[in-house]
């Protein structure tokens, strides 16, 4: 099993002790992690190549293909973040701003809709249920449908040995519980599509069969047409 572990940011605060605490049960696991922003450390330029031209063409290719490439062989995907300004980091943002070209109305990667993810916020006060809400819009768009997500409200102090033993033990078995959860999984059968991913997919199968009909196919549709989603072919058929 491998797991691929995003760090929103590089500081080892109490977001990196409660993956740290999660990862614990998975110890059997080959784990992969970056942190941000030193393996991403440029933001989007909104340039549009990856759209139009390719993810190849993106100034920062080697960052995010290095990435990507994990993602694509990892059987769980694990985001963290702590709320800044009760949002995922700057840091963050800018990664999943790269990954625009894998959203699903333009070239989602198949090997995403088996796969499931894990995202772990935590905040002073309130922020930590948006943070997460950030992260899972991408995850979802992406084709994942089996997210698990962790939040937590520190309410007193941001270091983790400055907090209470009785908030340290409910933080702790809360993180506990979502990991055993993910410690059961049979990774060897792909997670289950839902629903409403397959609606998202079928909504963006019917832009990219009108902009085929219409002539003006790009890469965009070219991609789809190849994988036989425009026909009855579907990511989530194995």
């Amino acid at each position: 099993m491998k797991i691929t572990v995003i760090n929103g940011t590089e500081k080892h605060g109490v977001t990196y002790h409660l993956k740290e605490v999660f990862l614990k049960n998975l110890q059997s696991a080959d784990v992969v992690e970056f942190y941000l922003p030193k393996d991403c450390p440029s933001f989007c330029m909104g340039c549009t190549s990856c759209f139009m031209k390719g993810e190849q063409y993106c100034k920062d290719f080697a960052y995010i293909n290095e990435i990507e490439k994990s993602f694509l062989e990892s059987d769980l995907i694990v985001l963290t973040s702590p709320a800044y300004v009760m949002h995922a980091t700057g840091a963050m943002k800018a990664l999943l701003d790269h990954f625009g070209y894998r959203w699903m109305p333009h070239r989602p990667a198949p090997e995403m809709f088996g796969k499931r993810a894990v995202i772990i916020t935590q905040c002073l006060g309130a922020g930590a249920k948006s943070t997460a809400k950030d992260i899972k819009h991408s995850l979802s768009w992406w084709g994942i449908s089996k997210i698990g997500m962790f939040h937590g409200a520190l309410m007193n102090d941001i270091v983790w040995d400055n907090l209470s033993e009785k908030k340290r033990k409910k933080l702790t078995e809360k993180i506990n519980k979502l990991s055993g959860r993910f410690a059961k999984i049979n990774y060897a059968k792909p997670a289950h599509t839902k629903l409403i991913t397959k609606i998202k997919f079928m909504l963006s199968r019917l832009i990219q069969k009108k902009v085929r009909k219409s002539g003006r196919a790009g890469l965009d549709c070219e991609y789809w047409h190849k994988n036989g989603w425009l026909g009855k072919s579907r990511p989530w058929k194995h």
